[in-house]
Formats: C-alpha cells, sequence, structure tokens
C-alpha cells in the first residue's frame, strides 16, 4: 500500500481596505459555514474588479474546496477567472485555472488536467518556475492516480527539472515523494528508494522553517511508510522492521490514529513474512479496528487482504477464503482495481471449488483495466495535442490580423512568405513521415516474419497429432472391424449377422471420430460420460473372437478413474490399443496380462505381458507403434520399459507419476 501527501492550495488571505470580510469560521458547521460562504460570495458581486476582489475570490475557492463542496469552490474560481480575463491579470488568470483544476479534483481527472495544463502555460510564460513546477507535479500526481505511471514518471521530472533552484522544500518532498511512488509501480525499487530518500532530505530543511510539529510528524511517518514498503518488496523485512518499530509510540496512537495503524499494519506484514508470528494477527486486528473507527474504507480495504495472508501462511484456508471474500466484496464495492485483482488472485489460489470462476473474473477485470489505462493515456495525449494546436492557431491568427492592420501594403508578400514556409514546414513533415513509415513497415516486416514462422511451427506440431491420433485411434479400430468383419464374412448364422450389423454400427463410430479429429483433436472427447474400466474391459471383450489371444484385465476396483486427468486416461487406452495390435499381429501369443496398479507417492504402474515368440530388443527396428507408445509415455514425463526375448514372450512396462503436471 502507498501511502502519499498531496500537495495542495496554500493559503492566500489579504486585507481589504473597502470591506471587512472575516473568513474565521471555525466555530461554524459544514452547513453553517457554507451559508456564510454563500453570503461572501453575493456581497462580493458589487464590489469592483479590483486585486482584493480577485483575492477574495481565490480565499473564498479555498474556504469551499476545504469545506468538501468542489462544486461552489469550482464557480468562485471560474468567476475569478472571468475576472482576471477582463483586466488580463496573467497571474490571476493562471491561479484561476489552478484553482478550477483544484476543483475538479478526482471528480472529473481529464478536466482538471486540462486546467493544470492550462495554469503550466501560463505561469511557464511569466518565469514563474515554482508554479509551473506545481502545476506538473499536479498533472503527474492526476496521472498516477489513474494508472499511467510513465506519462507521470516524465511530468515529475520536468517538475523537478524546473524546482532545482527552489527553496520551496514542502512541493519539493511531494514532487520526491510522487516519483518514489511512480517508480515503485514501475518495479524501479532502487531508484524509488534514492527518491524517497530524498524526500527525507527536503523534511530535513523543512523542519528548519519551523512549521507545525504534527506536519512535521506527518510528513516524516509518510516518507518512511513508503520506503519501508520498498523494503518489503524487495524482501529486505528487517531493514523494515527496524524502522517501523521506532514509529511506534503512544503520542503517536493518540495524534495521528490512521498513520499509527498503518504503521501497526506494515509492521506485522513484515514481521509476517520472516515467519515470526508472535502478536501479528493481534497488531493487524488492532490495526483495523482504529482504521474501522476512523471510517477509512480504502485502509480497511488493504488491512483485510493482509490477514487474509495471515490465515494463508497459518494453513487456515476456510478463515483466509472468508476474510478474502470480504475484501472483494470491499474493494468491488469503493471500485479499487487494484485491490479487487489481488484478492481474485488469491482466491483462485485458495478457493479449489470455485477456482475457475475466480480466475476468469481476474481475467476479465485484468482487461478491463488495460483498456480504461488505454482510453486514459489517450485522453490525456489528446488534451496536451488539442491544446497545443488550440494556441498555435490563436497565434496564427494573431499574426495574420497584425500584418493585415499594420502592414496592409505588403500582404501579397507577407502571403508568400508564409506559403513558402509552410510548404517547407509540410515536406519536413511529409520527410518525417515517409521516414517513421519505412521504420513502421520494416517493423511490421519482421512481426510478420515471427508470426509465419510461429504458425509454421504450430501447423507442423498439429500435423503429428493427427499422425498420432489416426494411427493409434482409428487404424487400430479399422483393423479390429476389419479382423472381424473377416472373420464372420464366411458366416451367415442369424447370431453372427447380429455381430456383422455391430461392426457396421461401430465403423459409423469412427466415421464420427475421423469427422471430430478433423475439427479438433480433442483428448478427451471418447472419456466423456464414460467410465474408463468399462472403456479398457470393452477394449480387452473385443478381442475375443478375432484373436487366438486370451486377452485378460485387472486393476484396483477401488480406485476411482475420475481423479486421474484425461490426458493420462488417453494415452493409457492408445498405448493398450497399440500392443493388443501388435500382439494380434506378431507375436502367435495364447494369452496376454493387461494389469494397472496404483503404488504409494502417487505412481500409476501399467504391465502388458504376453507368452508369444517374443523379439531382439538390441536388433529389431521400432515401428512406428512402439515408437508412439514410447512418445506417449515421455509427454507425460513417464517411464518406458520393454522386456523380451525370442520364444520367451514380452513385456511392456509404463510408469506415471500422476501428479506431475499438477
Amino acid at each position: 500500500m502507498l501511502t502519499f501527501f498531496s500537495c495542495r492550495k496554500n493559503e492566500f488571505a489579504n486585507a481589504n481596505d473597502k470591506i471587512t470580510i472575516s473568513f474565521d469560521g471555525k466555530h461554524l458547521n459544514g452547513k453553517e459555514k457554507e451559508k456564510y460562504l454563500d453570503s461572501i460570495f453575493n456581497l462580493l458581486k458589487d464590489q469592483n474588479n479590483d486585486s482584493v476582489t480577485r483575492n477574495l475570490h481565490f480565499k473564498l475557492s479555498t474556504e469551499y474546496y476545504y469545506n468538501k463542496n468542489p462544486k461552489k469552490s469550482l464557480a468562485a474560481s471560474l468567476e475569478v477567472l472571468r475576472l482576471s480575463k477582463e483586466v488580463d491579470d496573467k497571474e490571476g488568470i493562471a491561479k484561476a485555472f489552478y484553482y478550477i483544476g483544484d476543483s475538479y479534483g478526482n471528480v472529473k481527472k481529464d478536466s482538471a488536467y486540462f486546467y493544470y495544463l492550462q495554469a503550466e502555460k501560463v505561469y511557464s510564460t511569466l518565469s514563474d518556475y515554482d508554479n509551473t513546477g506545481r502545476m506538473l507535479f499536479n498533472k503527474a500526481y492526476v496521472l498516477f492516480y489513474d494508472g499511467n505511471y510513465i506519462e507521470c514518471e516524465v511530468e515529475i521530472s520536468k517538475a523537478l527539472q524546473y524546482l532545482k533552484e527552489s527553496k520551496d522544500q514542502q512541493l519539493l518532498y511531494c514532487c520526491n515523494a510522487l516519483m518514489g511512488n511512480c517508480l515503485e509501480k514501475l518495479v524501479n525499487y532502487d531508484k524509488a528508494l534514492w527518491y524517497h530518500r530524498m524526500a527525507l532530505n527536503n523534511l530535513e530543511k523543512i523542519k528548519l522553517n519551523h512549521i507545525d510539529k504534527d506536519e512535521i510528524t506527518n510528513y516524516n511517518v509518510t516518507a518512511t511508510i513508503n520506503i519501508c514498503n520498498l523494503y518489503d518488496l524487495k524482501g529486505e523485512y528487517l531493514k523494515s522492521i527496524a524502522k517501523l518499530q521506532g514509529l511506534l509510540s503512544s503520542d503517536l496512537e493518540k495524534n495521528w490514529p490512521r498513520l499509527y495503524a498503518n504503521v501497526l499494519s506494515n509492521l506485522a506484514y513484515s514481521k509476517m513474512k520472516i515467519g515470526e508470528y508472535d502478536n501479528v494477527y493481534e497488531m493487524f486486528s488492532k490495526s483495523l479496528e482504529i482504521l474501522k473507527n476512523k471510517g477509512d474504507e480504502a485502509d480497511i480495504l488493504y488491512k483485510k487482504i493482509r490477514i487474509g495472508e495471515y490465515f494463508l501462511t497459518q494453513k487456515d484456508t476456510a478463515k483466509a477464503i472468508e476474510v478474502l471474500k470480504e475484501a472483494n466484496l470491499l474493494a468491488t464495492r469503493i471500485k479499487n482495481s487494484n485491490e479487487i485483482l489481488t484478492s481474485l488472485k488469491l482466491l483462485s489460489t485458495l478457493d479449489k471449488k470455485n477456482s475457475l470462476y475466480y480466475a476468469n473474473e481476474y481475467i476479465n477485470l485484468s482487461d478491463s483495466i488495460n483498456i480504461v489505462q488505454k482510453n486514459a493515456h489517450n485522453k490525456y495525449a489528446r488534451i496536451e495535442y488539442e491544446t497545443s494546436r488550440i494556441e498555435d492557431e490563436n497565434k496564427i491568427l494573431t499574426k495574420k490580423n497584425f500584418y493585415i492592420l499594420i502592414l496592409s501594403f505588403a500582404s501579397i508578400f507577407v502571403l508568400l512568405i508564409v506559403v513558402i514556409l509552410r510548404y517547407s514546414k509540410y515536406k519536413n513533415k511529409e520527410f518525417q513521415f515517409l521516414k517513421k513509415q519505412k521504420s513502421a513497415n520494416e517493423e511490421i516486416y519482421l512481426l510478420l516474419m515471427e508470426q509465419h514462422e510461429k504458425i509454421n511451427n504450430a501447423r507442423d506440431n498439429e500435423k503429428s497429432k493427427i499422425a498420432k491420433e489416426l494411427h493409434d485411434g482409428i487404424m487400430n479400430r479399422i483393423y479390429g472391424v476389419r479382423m472381424n468383419l473377416g472373420f464372420f464374412n464366411s458366416k451367415v448364422e442369424k447370431e453372427i449377422i447380429e455381430k456383422r450389423k455391430e461392426y457396421i454400427f461401430e465403423l459409423q463410430n469412427i466415421e464420427n471420430e475421423v469427422r471430430m479429429v478433423s475439427h479438433d483433436l480433442s483428448h478427451s472427447s471418447f472419456l466423456d460420460g464414460n467410465d474408463f474400466n468399462v472403456l479398457l474391459l470393452s477394449l480387452v471383450e473385443g478381442q475375443k473372437g478375432i484373436s487366438d489371444t486370451e486377452f485378460s484385465y485387472t486393476t484396483d476396483e477401488n480406485f476411482e478413474w475420475s481423479a486421474i486427468q484425461n490426458i493420462y486416461k488417453i494415452n493409457l487406452y492408445r498405448i493398450i490399443q497399440e500392443a493388443i495390435l501388435n500382439i494380434n499381429k506378431y507375436a502367435n501369443a495364447t494369452k496376454c496380462e493387461i494389469k494397472i496398479q496404483f503404488e504409494a507417492n502417487s505412481i500409476l504402474r501399467m504391465s502388458i505381458t504376453d507368452n508369444g515368440q517374443g523379439f531382439d530388443t538390441s536388433t529389431k527396428k521400432e515401428g512406428i507403434g512402439l515408437s508412439n507408445m514410447k512418445e506417449r509415455t515421455s509427454s507425460l514425463k513417464g517411464k518406458f520399459s520393454i522386456e523380451s526375448q525370442i520364444g520367451e514372450g514380452t513385456k511392456i512396462e509404463v510408469q506415471f507419476n500422476i501428479r506431475e503436471l499438477t
């Protein structure tokens, strides 16, 4: 969690010789103070447009702002903008833009950004570097809380460049702190740490100005929390613990309970990460209780997520899921997208029953955030562009009017110069465009080549899968049907005719399977809705009447095949099918035993043993069937072995660790 202080409006109080107005309304509540401010606003409407009146409008806007009435703060700011434009008061115009931006704040971020940009441009023309830097900081602040961290880094870098000679240490503190938080989001932890330390240096200089002690404490604790967040991210939890323990005090708890709660929570988190669980839950609970009393839902959300992580470390999955569900509901209600993603990610790992649901929600929300951030980036870039374009158009119009009024007799000559300059500018832009287009075309070509290579690889893999499926599945089944039909073809008994019908129906099934293979290699399609033991027994029973070999199949009847992934079952089925085909073709065996055992440590062992004529494994070349059996075993990280000698039969053994792929 980032802790950050915004540098907002300063007080602008001026005496007025003509009217006496006091803004001291500490004794008034919110609504009473608003009525009092409304009366001042109405009174100012009848005053002359001078510097005193304008400054009172600024003060009025500030008071509305801190009274949490942004709409009326905006109205006062718009009024002082109008008054400043009437007398061409550049400083007043810039300040009014600044105040309008503040009034929009988090309500309309794009409008706030636009007015900060206007203020920045006016302050820049006035060579007011401190306020120019302040406006760049405000723009960066908007970008940061809209998730545009790269643009935020650019703006705050510009601000620090303007402020390199500044004496405003509070503004420098805010800029360095924001840069540190931005770089943290960009995963540049070492540089982020450097900027937070710079913020602490600014704080030391602020102390020399004897500002409010509570404000110093606030700044110091905030900066230290930010530094400790970075230590946690870098895994340097001991450093974080040392600094956070130094902050805890009864004075902090009494005067700054929210900061105290954050320090306490961060300390508990750091201790948890190094395995020190003593009092960790109590620290989290106390932090959460303080924040509940303060009603800060964002901070409550962070604490709930950390408590969920704590229960996870204690292997209390049920409690962790309960707390994280509460956090997810709260994050959704307050629209905190980052913490929604965090809670969904943790829940998808913990809640096995609803894992797929949470994973899908995580993916959908992540995609939505990416789209929003992309649109936000385009929005702020468009504001910069459109503002610049309008300014350029105004400059051109002003220049033209000046020449028309003063140098009308030379209008044709001036027009010719303008045309030449514009043509040169156009040609230069055209050249730059062509250069960029060439670069883009080269990049597109490289991407197309890379994509083409990926497509070729995917196509080759798909061909291999289809070949394997055709050989191991469909060809074996066609061979079995052909053998049976050949055996029964010369017989005319009614029972034999019924058998032939069954095999004709089997040919229809093979036709359907060919169609399925042509659309999509579905490794689990023939398993859906079928008990795997029944499928294996059917495969073995189907050999009766077409082979002289007596096949038998044994396994542990109590074992639940539904707990085994389909990818293991499909490959076991194909290996057995291929082995039966080879025995029927070549072994001349009278007996064959197929046996599947489940051993300790999740080991599945299958053996196929026949008493046929066998072969010399050292000299006989492997056929495609035997190669496919080995390849299927290897693809699942299994072990394949074959033992055979001439005249002594053959034994094939396959061994899988059924948790290897989980």
